[in-house]
């Protein structure tokens, strides 16, 4: 990389620090849900202050043909009008023994018009009702999501080779898009059946791209292309660091998953017990593992909080700053396999992607996990480094545990010629202290939460929680009757992570990132809830391996550029060189 390049990407990241700085000023709020309804009695007199009385909100909802059906098909059901506000009735239907709300209206009050009206799942979950703006305000507006599409392919379009298969993950990769617009309309026996084809395109891509290769196999096909220098690139990482940042800070809000950070935070700093009792407003936040919520303690810290879901300053900056470090640790990752051209290009594929802006402009904590899982890969060559980090991604969120057989045996991959005695103990020896670094880190990491929490305490908020949460955004959660299919795929999933453990796979970073990569999605096939959050959990794993694949690493690190090659960077389409597409 020329030094003017390198001046540049230390430009933007010190404009990204002094943006997330600024963070303090004030955002957008993060409270989706309004206030609890207010039950009115039947009366024809309107309560003060309103124009329609609790009668004619339960006519006007009795008169709706799609709440009629619905009630049709529970005989004994009865209606409940409330108070909205602000504004707003509210009709809830309900089950003859009150357990189940089957329907609900939303009335305006002011003009008698139905605003909205749900039954079936979409009752309970008004994530599921398609609300504008509910995840990260702006942020998937088709004036901004589409121009990223765009950017995001951009680079890696090859015109000589239309029909790359590099070509195609890219699409698949911004194919969750279809699904995203259909949850966006409400349309959730759309959505979620639309996610699940490029999940299962990209594991089966990913275990392709890890297979061991046979000697000069590379070189029978062209690498990958940048069709944008990288002093270009570097500037579009500027621009789209800025832009993402500057969006954060003045149109986002802070979901559920923030919100619970930040609390997690207050409670370790302030010496309470980190699982039971979390806010009638976010009851369940208290469900991952102790590390996400230390990870907030400094932005809680720095930016403070007033115990309520107001605008969250601390859970802006927190999201920020797993954003810098996910573009950060891509670039280093980059620059290790293939040097400071593919490092860039992984930085800028981060900052193009929608569904990693998604993520941010939510405030949610899943940049984190990426962040935690590219780390551990980054410093895959060191036991200890791996282990602990390991230990750090399992601990945030529980997911990432399956990578620990992967993480723990790496060594057996890269260490492979002159199995000697001596070899082999030193094998041993390293096994043992990612073993040891993986349990101490864990030890300690749990403090917090062991100093005031039982083991069952934690186990029922956070693991049994989540195996038994009901969740219509999965095949198996929205569909009934699919249980045993749903035990065959999480067992597939168990064996996968064994597997690519044990068996022979490409080495070097480009390998192991797409081992991770395979693991990940397809834990994510079985889970109970998935949602588009996740992604950025797999996509930099994903790119690092389609980008970042090279036909003789050692160790992890590709030998240093030749000569030739250093002059084609400087060549407006330079080759990113890899193995095969």
């Amino acid at each position: 990389m020329r030094p003017g390049v390198a001046r540049r990407l230390v430009l933007a990241v010190l404009l990204a620090l002094s943006c997330a700085a600024a963070v303090a000023a004030p955002a957008a709020s993060g409270a989706s849900a309004s206030e609890a309804p207010v039950p009115v009695a039947a009366s024809t007199t309107p309560p003060p202050g309103h124009r329609l009385s609790a009668d004619q909100a339960l006519a006007t909802a009795d008169a709706l043909g799609k709440l009629r059906a619905v009630r049709s098909r529970y005989p004994g059901s009865y209606a409940g009008a409330y108070l909205k506000y602000p504004g707003r009735w509210q009709v809830s239907y309900f089950s003859r023994d009150g357990r189940s709300e089957i329907g609900q209206v939303i009335i305006s009050d002011a003009t008698g018009r139905v605003l909205e009206q749900w039954t079936g799942i979409q009752v309970a979950w008004s994530m599921a009702r398609g609300y504008p703006g509910a995840f990260g305000r702006h942020a998937d507006a088709l004036y901004i999501w589409l121009p990223l599409c765009l950017l995001f392919m951009l680079p890696f379009i090859d015109p000589r080779r239309p029909f790359s298969l590099l070509h195609l993950d890219l699409l698949v990769l911004l194919s969750f898009s279809i699904s995203l617009a259909f949850f966006n309309h409400a349309h959730i026996y759309a959505s979620v059946p639309l996610a699940y084809p490029p999940l299962i395109y990209l594991l089966i891509r990913m275990l392709v791209v890890i297979r061991p290769t046979r000697a000069g196999a590379a070189e029978r096909h062209p690498p990958p292309r940048l069709s944008i220098s990288t002093p270009w690139l570097a500037l579009g990482v500027v621009f789209l660091l800025g832009f993402r940042i500057g969006l954060n800070v003045t149109d986002s809000n802070v979901i559920d998953v923030g919100y619970a950070g930040v609390i997690g935070a207050q409670r370790i700093v302030d010496g309470r017990a980190l699982y039971g009792g979390y806010p009638a407003d976010n009851p369940h936040g208290d469900t991952y593992g102790p590390a996400t919520y230390e990870a907030y303690v400094p932005f809680e810290q720095i930016f403070g909080f007033g115990g309520t879901w107001d605008d969250l300053p601390a859970a802006h900056a927190a999201a920020i700053v797993f954003d810098l470090l996910a573009v950060a640790l891509l670039f280093l990752l980059g620059r290790r396999v293939r040097g400071p051209d593919l490092g860039t290009a992984l930085a800028y594929a981060w900052l193009a992607y929608p569904f990693t802006l998604f993520t941010l402009d939510s405030n949610s904590n899943d940049a984190l996990v990426a962040v935690l899982v590219l780390a551990a890969v980054l410093f895959a060559s060191s036991p200890p480094a791996r282990g602990a980090l390991a230990a750090l991604a399992s601990l945030s969120k529980l997911a990432p545990v399956a990578l620990v057989p992967l993480l723990a045996t790496h060594d057996l991959h890269e260490r492979r010629a002159g199995a000697t005695p001596e070899e082999l103990r030193r094998r041993v020896g390293r096994f043992a202290v990612f073993i040891a670094a993986l349990l101490v880190t864990a030890a300690l990491i749990c403090i917090p939460a062991l100093l005031h929490d039982s083991l069952r305490t934690i186990y029922e908020r956070t693991i049994a929680y989540q195996a038994n949460r009901g969740s219509p955004f999965s095949l198996w959660g929205l569909y009934g009757g699919l249980g045993g299919v749903q035990v065959a795929v999480q067992i597939a999933a168990i064996v996968l992570a064994v597997v690519l453990a044990l068996v022979r796979r490409r080495p070097g970073v480009a390998g192991l990132a797409g081992a991770c990569a395979a693991i990940i999605i397809a834990v994510q096939l079985g889970v109970d809830h998935w949602f588009y959050l996740y992604i950025p959990w797999f996509f930099p794993l994903v790119m690092l391996a389609l980008l970042g694949r090279v036909s003789d690493p050692q160790a992890g690190v590709a030998a240093a550029p030749s000569a030739a090659a250093r002059s084609s960077r400087l060549a407006m389409a330079p080759s990113i060189r890899s193995g095969p597409p």
